[in-house]
C-alpha cells in the first residue's frame, strides 16, 4: 500500500509495527509481574505497547542455561504457561497468534497480536519432538543459540572457548535435521547469537529465509553478536532466487549499538564479574540458589553507570543494514526487558517506536520504506515460511 503523506505520526499510525524480540516472560515467571501494570524497571508493558502502536510482540522464552541443566524444558513450559496467563487474563487487550495472518486479524480487532518464540536451541535437549511440542504450543521461531553452543550449533560468544565441544564445520548433522524439521513445520530459523561458521552452514540448509531476530551491525559495533556486511548481504539473498529473501532485525541494547558504549562496558566487567561472584557465594552459604533476575539487576546496576548513546546510534543501524542488504532485509527487534543496561537516549519503551519513524524519514525514507522496516519486511519473511511448510507437507 502507497501512503500518501509525509507526517511521521500518520505513517507510522497506518503501519503494522512488529517486535521480534522481548524478554518479558522472565519478568512474568520470576517477579510476577502483570502485562498492564506499570513497567517498574523494565522496558515493556500494555499501555506502552498502544501508545508505540506496537501491532504484534514476539515474547522469547529463554531458559538461563547454567541455572537450569537437566530442566530446561520444564523451565521453558513454565514460561509459556506464565505467558499465556498473561494474555487470557488481558484477552480484552491481547490476542495469541500464531500466523501472519493472526497478526493482521488481531490489529484488525485493536488488540496487539501476542507471538512467542524459544531462545537457544538447548531449549529442545537434542529432541525433534520437544521442537515439535514447542510448535504446536505456539512458538514460530528458534534462536538455534544463546551465548552457549548446545552440541549441534555453535554460538559466538563462546566460539573460542576451549573447554567448550563444538561442531566440526557450525551444524552437526542433527543441527541440519533441526533445521529442516523447522522448514516443514512453518518456523522462522533465528541466527541471532550463531557462530559465522553456524551462521553459513544453516543458509546452506535451509528451505526458507533466516532472520535475525535481535542483532544489529558489526561494522558500527564491532561485537560477534552483530552481523558482518557479508552476513546482512547472505541474510538479504538466502534461499536464492526463488526467494525474496530474509531479514535482519535490529537489537536497541546500548552495548550493540555503540562501540564507547561497549568500549566502556568491557572496562567495567571484572569489577561486575567480582560483585556477582560475591552475591553467589553469599547465596551459596546460605543453601539457596541465586536467580537470573538478581544477577541482571546487577549488571543493569554497572551498565546503568555508563553514558547512554544518542537515539540517532540506532537509526544509523536501521539505515547500515538497509543501505547494506536493502531496504526490504531490515526490520525492529528491540531486546526489551533482555538487556543489562540503559537503551539509548529517547528509547525506554514500545511507546518511542513512533521516534523511529520520524528519524528515518527525516533521512529520506518514504512512507513505503517505513512501513516495510516497522513490520512488512517480517510479515513477508514469515509468509514466505509458512508457505515452505506447507509445500513441504504436502
Amino acid at each position: 500500500m502507497t501512503l500518501n503523506t509525509q507526517d511521521p505520526d500518520l505513517v507510522h499510525q497506518a503501519a503494522i509495527v512488529i517486535d521480534t524480540h522481548a524478554d518479558t516472560p522472565l519478568r512474568l515467571l520470576d517477579q510476577g509481574f502483570d502485562l498492564a501494570g506499570p513497567i517498574d524497571g523494565g522496558d515493556f508493558n500494555l499501555d506502552a505497547a498502544r501508545a508505540g502502536n506496537l501491532s504484534a510482540q514476539f515474547f522469547a522464552v529463554f531458559v538461563e542455561p547454567t541455572q537450569h541443566v537437566v530442566r530446561y524444558a520444564h523451565r521453558a513450559m513454565e514460561m509459556i504457561d506464565a505467558l499465556k496467563r498473561q494474555i487470557a487474563l488481558h484477552s480484552d487487550q491481547v490476542a495469541f497468534v500464531t500466523s501472519a495472518e493472526g497478526i493482521l486479524a488481531a490489529h484488525r480487532e485493536g488488540k496487539l497480536a501476542a507471538l512467542m518464540g524459544m531462545e537457544g536451541g538447548h531449549c529442545i535437549e537434542g529432541s525433534l519432538a520437544l521442537l515439535r511440542q514447542y510448535h504446536t504450543l505456539g512458538a514460530r521461531y528458534l534462536t538455534l543459540t544463546w551465548n552457549n553452543s548446545n552440541g549441534w550449533a555453535d554460538s559466538s560468544s563462546d566460539l573460542h572457548d576451549t573447554l567448550v565441544q563444538h561442531t566440526e564445520d557450525g551444524l552437526s548433522s542433527f543441527g541440519e535435521e533441526v533445521i529442516r524439521e523447522m522448514n516443514r513445520l512453518g518456523m522462522m530459523v533465528d541466527i541471532s547469537h550463531v557462530s559465522e561458521p553456524t551462521f553459513y552452514r544453516v543458509l546452506s540448509v535451509s528451505r526458507a529465509p533466516v532472520i535475525a531476530s535481535h542483532s544489529s551491525a558489526r561494522a558500527l559495533c564491532n561485537t560477534p553478536r552483530n552481523l558482518s556486511d557479508d552476513m546482512i548481504r547472505a541474510v538479504a539473498e538466502s534461499c536464492g532466487a526463488d526467494s525474496k529473501g530474509g531479514v535482519v532485525m535490529v537489537n536497541f541494547f546500548s552495548a550493540f549499538l555503540s562501540q564507547t558504549y561497549l568500549d566502556a562496558q568491557k572496562v567495567m566487567l571484572p569489577e561486575f564479574e567480582r560483585a556477582a561472584q560475591e552475591l553467589k557465594n553469599q547465596a551459596t552459604a546460605e543453601g539457596q540458589a541465586i536467580p537470573w533476575s538478581a544477577i541482571e539487576r546487577l549488571r543493569r546496576s554497572y551498565g546503568d553507570g555508563i553514558p547512554r548513546p544518542p537515539f540517532s546510534i540506532l537509526i544509523d543501524h536501521i539505515d547500515h543494514i538497509a543501505r547494506t542488504g536493502g531496504v526490504d532485509h531490515v526490520g525492529l527487534g528491540s531486546d526489551f526487558d533482555g538487556v543489562d543496561s540503559q537503551l539509548p537516549e529517547g528509547m525506554s519503551s514500545p511507546a518511542d517506536l513512533p521516534k523511529i519513524t520520524a528519524a528515518l524519514m527525516d533521512r529520506g525514507y518514504t512512507a513505503d520504506d517505513c512501513h516495510k522496516i516497522l513490520g512488512g519486511n517480517l510479515l513477508r519473511v514469515f509468509r514466505e515460511v509458512e508457505e515452505v511448510a506447507r509445500e513441504l507437507q504436502a
